[in-house]
């Protein structure tokens, strides 16, 4: 079975195996500083099983049934009975396997131990002194185990919530654009135009694109830019020569991926605001351009003197938030996002780190 951690796939029993040889021969060299490191490495493989079997306990028994549902009390009760029992299992080997081999092994035996060895056997499990000891041997590796497994859970379910909620802000844009792109298509049909069935095709384009490739994780730059192409297609035929529309794209972007409709709100925001019912009055700029796996896009429009009404502006509001947000989930150390709004001019400059397909064969890109 595969696991991923922090980016790393590998498989769980590797994974395990690969901890457990680490702590015996942690103990190894540990218990080699009193003893010789062949009577460490021998009375050590008898420990294992009581670290194990603990850790195991705790980490897929207690933890899921009692800590993660809440039952404290339980939790701490049945934690505490555990470590005890883990203690006692501890000192048994002690008595029967490690302190017998030892005296057997080590000329340099304390004498104190040769007269401890001669007390019976349920007076010598409960020394005070050497119970502790053997509390504090056996909880210490297991603890930095479960320190592991329970930062593991903690990273597993944040990485759980930021895929939710990232779902969540991909599906919004999703309505978001199709209010717009239907607001167009309704004005067409109220004059009865001739270009309504053109953007009945094109708006089936795009929701094909929306459904059937924007699920993935990362998409071509190349298709995302297209679908952008296409959407501005749409808004032009709406406007025609009310509104100029220039869009250049300098640079390849056929190898490169970028994360599902991450520029479209930028756009969809310039349209929706940056539009006039006046000929030659209404502009919008956009300039794309990557430089190695950076990636540049610039957006810039007018603010006509007509300003929508309140209900628009908080739709333009909510396209912004959307690819904020997105942009703190997946670029979070590597994209600069500058707004400027004002009087005249709206201007937005995103910056980005773009990763590189290297499967991908070149194409000619055509520029708006």
């Amino acid at each position: 079975m595969q696991t991923e951690f922090m980016g790393v796939r590998v498989s769980r029993i590797a994974a395990h195996v690969l901890f457990w040889v680490s702590i015996y021969l942690f103990f190894v060299l540990m218990y080699s500083v009193k003893s010789s490191f062949s009577i460490a490495a021998h009375n050590s493989i008898f420990y294992m099983p009581v670290h194990m079997s603990y850790f195991y306990a705790v980490a897929y028994w207690l933890i899921p049934r009692y800590l993660i549902k809440a039952r404290y009390i339980a939790f701490a009760g049945l934690m505490v009975m555990l470590a005890c029992t883990a203690a006692l299992l501890g000192r048994v080997v002690d008595i029967l396997i490690s302190d017998p081999y030892i005296m057997a092994h080590d000329k340099n035996v304390d004498w104190d131990y040769i007269a401890e060895s001669k007390l019976s056997f349920w007076t010598r499990l409960f020394i005070p002194f050497n119970f502790a000891n053997s509390i504090k041997v056996t909880n210490m590796m297991v603890w930095i185990a479960l320190g592991i497994k329970l930062f593991k859970l903690w990273y597993e379910r944040r990485q759980a919530a930021l895929q939710a909620e990232l779902k969540a802000l991909k599906a919004q844009v999703h309505p978001h654009f199709l209010f717009n792109t239907l607001n167009n298509l309704y004005a067409l049909t109220l004059n009865n135009s001739p270009k309504a069935p053109g953007v009945v095709v094109g708006l089936s384009d795009m929701l094909r694109y929306m459904l059937y490739e924007c699920n993935a994780d990362k998409v071509s730059l190349e298709k995302e830019v297209l679908m952008l192409q296409h959407y501005i297609g749409l808004e032009k035929i709406r406007y025609e020569d009310r509104l100029d529309v220039n869009f250049t794209i300098k640079g390849k972007l056929d190898d490169k991926l970028i994360a599902p409709l991450m520029l479209l709100p930028l756009v969809e925001n310039a349209f929706k605001h940056g539009t006039s019912e006046q000929v030659g009055e209404s502009w919008i700029n956009i300039n794309l351009e990557v430089i190695g796996n950076r990636l540049k896009f610039k957006i810039s429009n007018s603010k006509p003197d007509a300003i929508n009404g309140d209900d628009d502006k908080h739709r333009g509001n909510i396209g912004l938030q959307n690819i904020k947000t997105r942009l703190e989930l997946i670029y979070p150390a590597s994209h600069q996002l500058r707004i400027m709004d004002e009087d005249e001019v709206f201007l937005a400059v995103l910056e980005l780190d773009v990763e590189t397909d290297s499967q991908k064969t070149t194409k000619p890109l055509v520029t708006t």
